[in-house]
């Protein structure tokens, strides 16, 4: 790896706080990209990304969207060569994006998800912490309460704010304020955005805080993380996709891909059909700009047009009979 790729994934780590997932994929791309043609700045031409776009779709194989992807990688690193003084111009923007399927996001049933916070409700409550609370430390029953309260908060955060899960493990308790029942959030491209919190979750939440404070010992400061494991370290990704996976896995109606970005597609999609204007579903999500939450849009019309095939009259004759026009 070349000084430059180091210094733009600093960048990208310290300046532009990306997940420390997202910097291994541009890590990746950027390696096999200089491996195949030539050191940076100088590979950085037309030419060569021409031959590596065809490269990657002729011999390996890759989709559509994953040479997109390779090449959006390197327009944001040309970019940051620019900022440099090493490149005059973009030329990534000069080569022609390969055709892609567009995929609407997946989504969860509103009922699905309203099952699970009723069968759960019992691990968030009152009488819940007051058992763990009873209980000592080192209690296996109490270790039992603690995750199941914790899995419980990671779903509903992540259904009832819409957040990133780059974004909810990096919480800390400090952008909690129960005064204005609000969560600060710090997003992609090391932007601020404020999220209202219900009273529900907010209940749910304190309750949380004296769990975690029994379980940890002792009460965790502002800069301290607000979702801690049961070993009171800080929650990581993988820990988080896997309390999605096996929290939702078992829930009437929900199959297919269960993750916590799923979960951020469906408060959107509930959010526009419930009659939300775009601009305010942007501001929510912390989405860069509103071509980002349009695609949301194309959800609520296909279950438009299903509602019309399968309840409009002229739909259910043209079916029977086929199109007079």
């Amino acid at each position: 790896m070349s000084a430059l790729t180091d210094k733009y994934l600093d960048f990208l780590t310290g300046i532009r706080r990306y997940s420390p997932r997202t910097v291994a994929i541009y890590r990746d791309v950027l390696d096999r990209y200089e491996a195949y043609c030539g050191e940076f700045p100088a590979s950085v031409e037309v030419r060569s990304l021409r031959n590596y776009e065809m490269y990657l779709m002729d011999e390996c194989r890759e989709s559509p969207r994953t040479v997109d992807l390779h090449l959006s990688v390197l327009s944001g690193f040309a970019r940051f060569l620019m900022r440099e003084g090493l490149l005059a111009s973009n030329p990534v923007r000069l080569v022609p994006r390969p055709k892609k399927e567009k995929r609407l996001p997946d989504f969860f049933r509103e009922e699905s998800l309203k099952e699970y916070l009723a069968s759960t409700e019992a691990d968030a409550g009152e009488d819940t912490l007051a058992l763990q609370l009873a209980l000592a430390p080192g209690d296996k029953t109490g270790l039992h309460l603690y995750q199941r309260r914790l899995s419980r908060l990671i779903i509903s955060l992540l259904y009832s704010t819409g957040l990133r899960r780059a974004e909810l493990v990096g919480l800390n308790r400090g952008n909690l304020d129960f005064r204005r029942a609000a969560l600060n959030v710090l997003g992609k491209g090391n932007k601020m955005r404020e999220i209202p919190l219900v009273p529900s979750l907010c209940k749910e939440i304190s309750l949380y805080l004296k769990s975690v404070d029994k379980r940890v010992g002792e009460p965790i400061g502002a800069d301290g993380p607000l979702l801690v494991t049961e070993n009171g370290r800080r929650l990581y990704p993988v820990y988080v996709d896997r309390v999605v996976k096996r929290e939702l896995g078992g829930v009437a109606g929900i199959s297919g891909r269960k993750s916590p970005h799923v979960l951020r597609h469906t408060l959107a999609t509930e959010l526009l059909d419930g009659g939300a204007d775009l601009n305010s579903i942007k501001e929510l999500l912390g989405h860069s700009s509103l071509a980002a939450t349009q695609v949301y849009t194309h959800n609520t019309v296909e279950r438009l047009k299903n509602v019309y095939d399968h309840a409009h009259p002229r739909a259910k004759n043209t079916e029977k009979h086929g199109s007079k026009d």
